[in-house]
């Protein structure tokens, strides 16, 4: 496996950028641009406070669920990929760190989660398959939105290094008793 700078993976990063614009976005017809027709999506979860299927097969599959579901539960979302570089391999980028945070209006709640993507991409940078792991997702309570602004305020979207975030949910979690949490989320999710 190399680590390449993020520049130099123009055709991968293109699909990496278009799948959290698709999402964070709800434009489910963004992923048809990233995703091969029979792509795969599975996904692994270590925590209790989310749920998605296991296996979902098809771009519009995922769109629906990655997109459409998401969208109408969760708002204000913000992925960021947690790296300085991509690790490649063969068949895709392995191990992409990822962090989300985002409100669930319907209980008044912040959610941040993170985890690890792994894509697996064709010859022309399509993505085949996407893993998911979820290895945590904490919900706090948060009806007006002010410790997701705070969270979310001065971070490097949707690429973010893992210093940045250290430093950022740090700071926070030292100077606002109610983002202590945090803490636990400024240092890149690993493989499952």
């Amino acid at each position: 496996m190399t680590s390449l700078p993020l520049a130099s993976l123009p055709s991968c990063r293109r699909a990496l950028d278009i799948y959290i614009d698709a999402k964070d976005n709800t434009r489910p017809e963004r992923i048809a641009e990233a995703f091969a027709g029979d792509a795969v999506l599975t996904m692994s979860l270590a925590t209790s406070n989310i749920a998605f299927p296991a296996r979902t097969v098809g771009a519009d599959a995922i769109a629906r669920t990655l997109v459409i579901d998401f969208g109408k539960q969760y708002t204000r979302c913000r992925t960021y990929y947690v790296c300085d570089a991509l690790e490649v391999s063969a068949d895709g980028v392995v191990e992409l760190p990822w962090l989300v945070v985002m409100r669930e209006p319907a209980a008044g709640a912040l959610r941040v989660g993170h985890g690890v993507y792994r894509w697996t991409f064709d010859d022309a940078a399509a993505v085949t398959a996407l893993h998911i792991h979820i290895a945590r997702m904490d919900v706090v309570a948060d009806g007006e939105g002010r410790l997701l602004d705070a969270l979310q305020a001065g971070l490097a979207y949707p690429w973010l290094t893992p210093d940045a975030l250290r430093t950022h949910f740090d700071e926070l979690a030292r100077g606002t008793p109610e983002l202590a949490f945090a803490k636990a989320f400024s240092r890149p999710a690993v493989g499952e």
